[in-house]
């Protein structure tokens, strides 16, 4: 049977470019209104927490866990948020831990995501070459596929 019903998962970070991809990924998701709704899964993965040192009395807490979370929850997501609610697409946020196009690669395959969201890299050629970039690296590695928008 063919599977009309889409996942989605787009990658947040607040950017202008990950912006870019969280309406892009609403659009291709609200794009085919039947009875069939596609999912989006909006992923911010945020750096791992520094590993505390024999100096460190007492470790700082992550960033999910400070008073100021939920207001850099709602800038980080608003976009994605807004824009789902207009076009009523379900939507689920989700948050983690550690390298993010490794992380972005385990949540597709193990919720067998149909594409992946993502927006090009701001980096510079230089960076690129020394660092690489999140978007290459998914692009390169996904089983399934990879949108990049500019």
């Amino acid at each position: 049977m063919l599977n009309l019903r889409k996942k989605i998962l787009v990658a947040i970070d607040g950017s202008p470019q990950s912006d870019k991809a969280a309406e892009e990924a609403v659009r291709m998701a609200a794009g085919s209104q039947s009875q069939f709704m596609s999912r989006i899964y909006a992923m911010l993965v945020l750096p791992n927490a520094p590993t505390s040192t024999y100096t460190d009395f007492v470790p700082s807490a992550p960033v999910t866990e400070t008073d100021r979370w939920d207001q850099l929850r709602r800038q980080i997501f608003y976009v994605i948020e807004k824009s789902a609610l207009e076009h009523n697409v379900p939507l689920e946020m989700v948050v983690e831990y550690g390298e993010p196009a490794e992380k972005l690669l385990n949540f597709a395959k193990k919720e067998q995501v149909d594409v992946i969201v993502i927006g090009s890299s701001g980096k510079g050629f230089l960076q690129r070459r020394l660092k690489g970039s999140v978007s290459h690296k998914v692009a390169t590695t996904a089983a399934c596929s990879v949108y990049i928008v500019r």
